[in-house]
Formats: C-alpha cells, structure tokens, sequence
C-alpha cells in the first residue's frame, strides 16, 4: 500500500517541500524512478542527476538544493531515511513456508535430530540437518541444504540461506544471517612442519557470531585451534571473505568482498575494510581504522587512522605514490634521456 508525500514525511522526520498528496508506492535509484516512486541524494556528487529527475519526491540533505518541479523530503540523512523508507513501502524480504510443512513449520524432507531443540516458530526447509544437542531459537528461517552440526546454538530471528554450514559447538546470536554457501566453524589453517612434512593440529576451539552479525556468500570463519574466534555485533561481512582461526572482530565492522584475514588478530569496533584488503597475522588494528581496497595490512595499526597501499601506509601517501606510478614508463624514459644528457655534458 502507498502513502502519500506527507505521510512519508511525518514517518521519516523530514520536512516536505511540495505535493504533499502525491502518492507514492515504491522506492526507486535517481535515474530510473518515476512519478510514483521516491529516490534519495545523499552525496553532493550526484546534485547533478536531479535536473533531469522524474521521480515523485527526492529525500535531500538541507544543503543540497531541488529543483522546483520535484517534491523535497528534506533531512539530515537522506540515505538512512531511504532505507526507512523501503521498510515503509516495501517491507523486508518474505521467506516462503517450507515444502511438505508437517504443521510444525518443518518440512518432512528435513532430518532432525531427536535430541535436538527447535523453538516455536522456526521454519525448516527441505534437506536441512539438524544434528544432535543442536539448539534454534524461535522465528528462524533454515533454508534447503543447510547443515547444523552438534551441539551448535543459534538464537532467534536468524536466517540460513541454502547450502550454509554451521560447524558443531559453535554459537550464532539473535537475528543473524548466513548467506548461501557460508562456512562458520571449519577447521583452522594449522599445521606444524616437522622433518619437511606438514602435520595437522587438532582445532578444538569454536565461533562466536554475535546479535546482528550478517555474512556474505561463500564466506569463511575458522574455528580457533584452541579458545574462539568471535565475530562482534552488528558486524557485516560482504562475499568471499576469509577469517583465519582465533580472530577476534569488533563490533560494528565492515569488510568488503575478497578480505583475507589471517589467524590471531585482533580488530577493534568499526573497522571498514575495502576489498581485497589482506591482514597478516598476530597484528592489532585500532578501533575506527579505515584501510583502501587492496591494502596489505602486516603491523599493529593504531585507531583512527586511514591507511592503503601494500604493505599499508597512510592513505595520502598511498594515493599520492599511486599517482606518481601511474606512468613509470614515461619517468623511465625522461630519466633516461638526462642520464644520457648528462652523459654528453
């Protein structure tokens, strides 16, 4: 069901400046949406995008102008306020009721173990596993093919998207979500080289995932050898992220796709990773730490601080030395011609 400008407005705190009665049914990028649909500018960046806007009402900042022509929700977060708006029009995501529900929320074609614990209104789908001891919570959802190993724990409101994996004794908290083809608890990269030859080292540690963690696709979470590796809450993972065995994540963190993090780090609260940002071992990154895409990380880096480059220096000087290689071809050859300049001389 739409609602009207004004009443997006009223819900979203914002101050509305136009046609308050239009209706507007979904929420849409500044490009493609219509007159029936609301977009958003949060950076001034895209100010630009506005003038050929055909949207029904734009979400803006107080400093960004409008043009008269577009109704103006205006607030301090127009990108937050977008997303309270999806919720508004469009809600979250539905989860389908399993195949050959037995009544309980469980489909028929899932295996579950006796012994373990399913709270009330936790749906499991077709080829799950629950194995033995293991404990959900209540409003889960556990898609096909997922694997939960013994005596694991998961709390409630959280989701396994299909073919996820949770290793047994490790823990997930309330409202958690493991997206399709995630591994929580394998066995950690240990080995003792003895005489040439690579010995295994028993992993009896677990995972901790606390409230709010979300993980990508086809991610990675080593269980420690000894002790745990914790992923703190609110914490969320993008695809095909590695975390090695005994790390310990702050809450609030991001990481964006390809991030390798190797074993016994420790991260502290809102770190942002951009891709293919690699971490060696045995380092402590501060709190708030913000590291390019393609960064490698391999000594303790102190909170606050914005870094790039590998291995990792401060983030202007690695922007200022990325620029100056640009084109080493051509510093080659002007070096070159003075060498032999100087030469001649």
């Amino acid at each position: 069901m739409g609602m009207t400008l004004r009443e997006l407005a009223d819900h979203l705190g914002a101050s509305l400046s136009g046609d308050g009665d239009r209706v507007i049914e979904r929420c849409a990028g500044i490009e493609s949406a219509g007159q029936d649909e609301l977009t958003f500018v949060s950076n001034p960046r895209y100010k630009s995008y506005l003038e050929k806007a055909s949207a029904g009402g734009v979400l803006i900042s107080p400093d960004i102008d409008c043009p008269p022509d577009i109704s103006a929700l205006v607030c301090e977060d127009p990108y937050f306020a977008f997303r309270n708006a999806v919720i508004a029009l469009q809600g979250f995501k539905q989860h389908p009721e399993p195949i050959e529900d037995d009544g309980t929320g469980r489909s028929r074609l899932a295996v579950i173990h006796e012994s373990a614990q399913v709270d009330e209104g936790t749906r499991i789908h077709p080829h799950a596993v629950v194995e033995a001891g293991a404990r959900i919570g209540k409003g889960c959802h556990i898609y096909p093919g997922v694997w939960i190993g013994p005596d694991v724990s998961i709390g409630d409101d959280c989701i396994l998207f299909p073919n996820s994996v949770v290793h047994e004794h490790c823990t997930l908290g309330n409202r958690v979500t493991l997206h399709s083809g995630t591994v929580i608890g394998n066995d950690g990269f240990g080995y003792a080289t003895h005489e040439g030859e690579h010995h295994k080292i028993p992993q009896h540690g677990t995972v901790i995932l606390e409230d709010d963690v979300e993980i990508g696709g086809n991610c990675v979470v080593e269980r420690a050898a000894m002790g745990e590796t914790r992923i703190g809450r609110g914490t969320k993972f993008a695809d095909l992220i590695s975390i090695g065995h005994g790390t310990t994540i702050g809450p609030h963190c991001l990481f964006v796709s390809l991030v390798g993090v190797a074993g016994s780090v420790r991260l502290g609260h809102h770190v942002v990773l951009g891709g293919q940002v690699g971490v060696a071992g045995h380092i402590e990154i501060g709190d708030c730490v913000q590291a390019l895409a393609q960064s490698g990380i391999v000594s303790n880096i102190p909170s606050g601080t914005q870094i790039g480059g590998a291995p990792a220096i401060p983030a202007e000087t690695a922007k200022r030395n990325a620029m100056a290689g640009s084109n080493l071809a051509d510093l080659f050859r002007r070096v070159k011609k003075l060498e032999r300049k100087v030469d001649r001389d």
